[in-house]
């Protein structure tokens, strides 16, 4: 690893500055005899030779026809031999062509490659050059060599890194794409070639909680953890971020790409666990010829599989098949239109009214966000908050939420609550808590009539970030609530550990207390808990007068329903927000 973070800082080419260097070289030489002509003293003369020689960058030869009558140092350190052994020495008995000294004379003052021969017998690649130049009143032949190894050690790493991610040193996604046209290409009839399309699950949380550096970190823990599942044949590249790709060339049946695939799943399971991260994944699966013929078609079915496997929920895999084609367009097509639907104007929040039941009063409303696309029409909250949570439009359109529910509400006359839905998305934001009090601030509402509602799947994945966002949350004035209490987790730990206000009973159970008797017996027992740790109960989903009889006899705090009142336009509620009835306008009753 070392190896690849050192290739980040190569010298610069040097191919590129080689040709002034070595030029520049000769006018040393030049100015080296010019100095000596000058001077009168024939000791004096050879010290300034020696002198101005030596401090050159490169190495310098000054001979006659065919003999060295000077070198450098740094010449005699380069073949490896002491200075006085090389003078008096034929110049052609360095080189590996023996034509070399023909071919500069017939080139002056081009750069010629070729290979030095050294004292122990290796050569090594370089660059040499010759003028004829006036020294000690005579003309003779100045030559200029330079070293080329780092050269071409440099030009070596960035091809690699041409090819290759820095910092996993597996192939990217242009090797990859090379290898997988390769394999295609030759893929014989019997045989197949399948590609294994992966993408670590919420990868984004590692890097915004723990940092990037321990991101880093994970990367290169998953690379090696799936080198190892890879018999010899099989690659893996990282295709950037957090996608990575697996090719299979040659394999009898698409069952050896399953069983690859489950056993990385299972290793990342158990080794994610030593490792102290948690760290999954998700596979999508295409296999040539039977998905597609060639490598970009094959990578995007993979892909395509991969979408169904994590909207699946993750950790699992997924084979391609042509039905998922026409759902991942769609799905393309919406998340397209959902990132400019608020700039155009698409979305509007809508308000259903919440009440307490024992005293039949209107206590606040819940703003809810609806989409009415030009061409699709109203489009399902739970078709699109999906979408903007993988895409991580959400975090734009959370705001958009907050804001304009807490200004409305600023501006009612009747101190009623405004609540909010939070996504677990939102929730792990490093910025969502700064984000909360700006708004909060800007709006000039009153924190304690905010409340945000909040399920329990954004305290699973990380349970001390939440802890934290939510005790900063709650610092503020801000109420919480846990929504669809009864479903998912329903962790009793987590009522005791996290800062809740009030639990919000899911509507499955409300629909169902006349029904059965388990039903009737959750609901009484997410009261009854709920009244032991001292928090609020709000009961979702009334649309009956028995269901809401019923609640009353539990003694649950608060309920809300179509029964109650439907989402609607807060204009349609303005006699609770500014508590008087406005004469002459129909208004939605409310009922007990």
């Amino acid at each position: 690893m070392s190896a690849v973070m050192d290739s980040l800082f190569v010298r610069p080419d040097l191919r590129v500055i080689g040709w002034p260097l070595l030029i520049g070289a000769i006018v040393l030489l030049g100015l080296l005899g010019f100095a000596a002509i000058r001077l009168r003293e024939p000791h004096r003369r050879l010290a300034v030779a020696h002198g101005v020689a030596n401090a050159a960058c490169e190495s310098l030869l000054i001979c006659d026809e065919h003999q060295i009558l000077f070198v450098n140092t740094h010449f005699a350190k380069l073949i490896g031999c002491p200075s006085g052994a090389v003078a008096g020495t034929r110049l052609d008995q360095y080189f590996a062509d023996s034509g070399i000294l023909a071919k500069i004379s017939d080139h002056p003052g081009q750069p010629i490659e070729t290979a030095l021969l050294r004292h122990d017998g290796t050569a090594i690649p370089v660059e040499i050059i010759q003028r004829t130049i006036d020294f000690y009143g005579r003309p003779r032949r100045a030559v200029a060599i330079r070293d080329l190894r780092a050269s071409r050690a440099s030009e070596s790493r960035i091809r690699f890194l041409s090819r290759h991610d820095e910092l996993t040193g597996l192939p990217n996604r242009s090797g990859f794409v090379e290898r997988l046209d390769q394999a295609v290409a030759g893929v014989t009839k019997g045989l197949r070639v399948a590609v294994l399309y992966i993408d670590l699950d919420r990868f984004s949380e590692i890097n915004e909680v723990l940092g990037q550096a321990t991101g880093d970190l994970a990367l290169r823990f998953f690379a090696r953890s799936v080198s190892q599942e890879l018999k010899e044949g099989g690659m893996l590249a990282r295709l950037g971020g957090d996608e990575f790709a697996i090719l299979l060339p040659d394999i009898a049946a698409p069952d050896i790409a399953s069983r690859i695939a489950e056993n990385i799943l299972t290793s990342l399971r158990d080794s994610g666990k030593r490792f102290g991260i948690e760290i999954a994944a998700s596979i999508g699966i295409a296999i040539c010829p039977d998905d597609a013929m060639d490598g970009p078609a094959l990578l995007s079915c993979a892909d395509t599989a991969l979408y169904h496997a994590k909207n699946a929920g993750g950790s699992t895999l997924r084979f391609f098949d042509a039905a998922m084609s026409a759902a991942l367009r769609e799905r393309r097509f919406l998340e397209h239109e959902l990132r400019d639907a608020i700039e155009h104007g698409e979305m509007r929040l809508v308000y259903q009214p919440q009440k307490d039941i024992r005293s039949g009063e209107v206590i606040g409303f819940e703003a809810l966000l609806r989409w009415r696309n030009s061409l699709r029409g109203e489009v399902s909250p739970a078709e699109f908050v999906p979408i903007a949570e993988d895409s991580g439009d959400i975090h734009t359109m959370g705001e958009w939420v907050l804001k304009t529910a807490c200004r409305e509400a600023a501006n009612w006359r009747q101190p009623l609550t405004i609540a909010v839905n939070v996504s677990a998305v939102q929730i792990h934001h490093a910025d969502f808590v700064n984000t909360v009090q700006a708004i909060v601030q800007e709006t000039g509402l009153d924190p304690g009539r905010l409340e945000l509602e909040i399920t329990e799947t954004a305290l699973v994945s990380d349970f001390h970030r939440a802890l934290d966002v939510l005790r900063k949350i709650k610092a503020m004035g801000i109420s919480i609530t846990i929504d669809d209490f009864g479903i998912g987790y329903s962790s009793l730990a987590n009522l005791r550990a996290f800062p809740f206000d009030k639990i919000k009973i899911d509507r499955s159970f409300v629909t169902t207390v006349h029904e059965n008797v388990e039903g009737a017996a959750i609901v009484r027992f997410i009261v009854g808990l709920g009244r032991a740790l001292n928090l609020l109960v709000l009961a979702e989903g009334v649309e009956t007068l028995a269901e809401l009889d019923f609640l009353e006899g539990a003694l649950c705090d608060e309920a809300q329903g179509y029964l109650l009142g439907k989402p609607e336009d807060i204009e349609s509620y303005r006699q609770f927000t500014l508590g008087v009835r406005l004469v002459g306008e129909s208004q939605p009753r409310l009922c007990y």
